[in-house]
């Protein structure tokens, strides 16, 4: 698998850095069709999923600020 494309407009185009000054939120089109996303690891909230969700061994919950994704959404195919 390869990055194909940025979804949604470069997240340092204004500026703004996660808190520790390294990177950035982004999600990127892979060549296989699915989506990489790149944010905070919150596993800690393993234990809040609600019914009927879960986190395997081999997953883990990244969180995605909301201004990334709604940026992204003109970008994201229908289908």
């Amino acid at each position: 698998m390869e990055f194909v494309r940025r979804i949604g407009p470069d997240p340092h185009r204004l500026g703004p850095k996660t808190p520790n000054l390294e990177g950035c939120p982004d999600i990127w089109e892979l060549s296989n069709g699915d989506f990489a996303v790149i944010g905070r690891t919150v596993n800690d909230l393993q234990s809040k999923l609600p019914a009927g969700a879960s986190c395997g061994p081999d997953e883990t919950i990244v969180l995605l600020p909301r201004g990334i994704l709604v940026d992204a959404r003109k970008d994201i195919p229908q289908k």
